[in-house]
């Protein structure tokens, strides 16, 4: 199968999504496809490279007449409507590559879907984010609470808030303006958790296309993300992995891994630890962003830059972790790698978490924005080891459902199901059930 992946960002660049597309690149070309990428042009790299047998374009935008959308920006972005050039570039390269199927993810899935017209290829759609239906992709209105739906005066005061006027309008806008477009070319829907695919059907697809699915075909997908295999992982390691963990303190400790950012639960999850008596210390690995706290108390050891191997060989030697999210994570793939380090995990809900963790079985989960109920948590798992071991036996066993072997099938079957339905194949069989990982919701 020719395969053409499209995503918002690529690696070098650093982010959950990004390395998920390139991971599910390369394992579909070991499966014997043929598998191209598209993505944003971003000064300093080359327009074609090949990444290991996967061709990577990165393509360019009209960003003359948008200059404004880049500024205090280190990457370029793909905006919430169809770019032209991006478009024009886009449908030479499907005309040169002749992909049987075109999987997408983000905002530039509306430029797929313009440079789509009149072909008869599948369309899919992934949601890793709510970048859909919600201009700031995050579902966090007023920076703390969560979203009860777009509404166009909360989502223009939401996004110019989080943005700026001039950029919070125009995604507002193109986000609102490119829905019947994007519906009407997709073939189908991945959601990367079940939570995601609830808000999508309420926020994206709705009640008026839920009606008109049978007829349509659309098919909704629940895949998660996967993780590196450990053997592959530790091919990469670089000698200086432990130059990195030295900087770990010599005695276990608590773990957070992620942006630090307020929406990430840092404020709670400080406030929590300093209820603790005598804790251990807690170790924050993640990016220094405009909401980073300044200030930390006694104990918290805050590390930037961790690549990858380091974060996971990091996880070998924490106690448990914590991931105390106020917006609703979609799924979190750093907790199922802390799981697979034979770890509990402290997640929230709700959101993706509780696709990863089962209460009390192979982690904890606390309500989000809860800090008396994540102190006892954190407490609980401090002062029963035992408690804390058989919580990370029973994650190490569940993170096997987030690994390529499982997970990648499942895209090679939802691809063929799309690609048998564009020649009629999906309205012939319009009650076709959702792919959904019975396991996992």
């Amino acid at each position: 199968m020719r395969i053409l992946l499209v995503s918002d960002h690529y690696p070098p660049f650093i982010g959950g999504a990004h390395r998920q597309t390139q991971l599910l690149g390369h394992k579909l070309m070991q499966r014997g496809h043929t598998v191209a990428v598209a993505t944003v042009w971003q000064p300093g790299l080359p327009r074609v490279q090949d990444d290991d047998g996967v061709a990577v374009h990165r393509l360019g935008q009209l960003r003359a007449l948008l200059p404004w959308f880049a500024q205090g920006s280190k990457q370029r972005h793909q905006p919430p409507f169809p770019d032209p050039v991006t478009v024009w570039q886009l449908r030479r390269l499907l005309n040169e590559f002749q992909p049987d199927i075109v999987h997408s993810y983000g905002w530039f899935s509306y430029s797929c879907a313009a440079a789509l017209l009149g072909k008869n290829i599948p369309l899919l759609v992934s949601a890793r984010d709510y970048a859909y239906s919600c201009a700031t992709r995050t579902l966090v209105h007023n920076e703390t609470d969560i979203c009860s739906g777009p509404a166009l005066r909360k989502c223009l005061a939401c996004s110019a808030h989080h943005y700026g006027t001039a950029k919070g309008y125009t995604a507002v806008a193109g986000v609102y303006s490119g829905h019947g477009l994007l519906r009407r070319k997709i073939s189908g829907v991945h959601s990367i958790s079940s939570y995601v695919k609830q808000i999508v059907g309420r926020d994206f697809l709705g009640a008026a296309v839920a009606e008109k699915q049978p007829k349509r075909g659309i098919v909704q997908a629940i895949i998660p993300s996967f993780r590196e295999d450990d053997r592959e992982l530790d091919k990469r390691i670089d000698p200086k992995l432990y130059t990195y963990l030295d900087a770990l303190p010599k005695q276990p400790f608590i773990l957070f891994v992620g942006a630090l950012r307020l929406v990430k639960g840092l404020e709670q999850l400080l406030a929590a630890y300093e209820r603790l008596e005598s804790p251990p210390p807690l170790v924050l690995i993640g990016t220094i962003e405009k909401d980073t706290p300044r200030v930390f108390p006694k104990g918290v050891v805050v590390l930037q830059n961790f690549p990858h191997p380091a974060v996971m060989a990091t996880w070998d030697r924490a106690l448990f972790g914590v991931i105390p999210s106020l917006w609703p994570e979609p799924l979190g793939s750093v907790v199922y790698e802390g799981m697979s380090r034979g770890k509990a995990v402290i997640g929230t809900t709700p959101g993706g978490h509780t696709d990863m963790i089962v209460n009390g079985e192979t982690g904890l989960l606390v309500p989000q924005g809860d800090v008396e109920a994540l102190t006892q948590a954190m407490r609980e798992l401090l002062d029963n080891p035992a408690l804390r071991e058989r919580l990370g036996r029973a994650a190490c066993e569940r993170a096997m459902l987030f690994t390529a072997d499982v997970v990648i099938p499942r895209f090679e079957l939802l691809y063929q199901q799309l690609v048998n339905g564009s020649a009629g194949g999906l309205s012939s069989n319009p009650n076709m059930s959702n792919l959904e990982i019975e396991r996992i919701v």
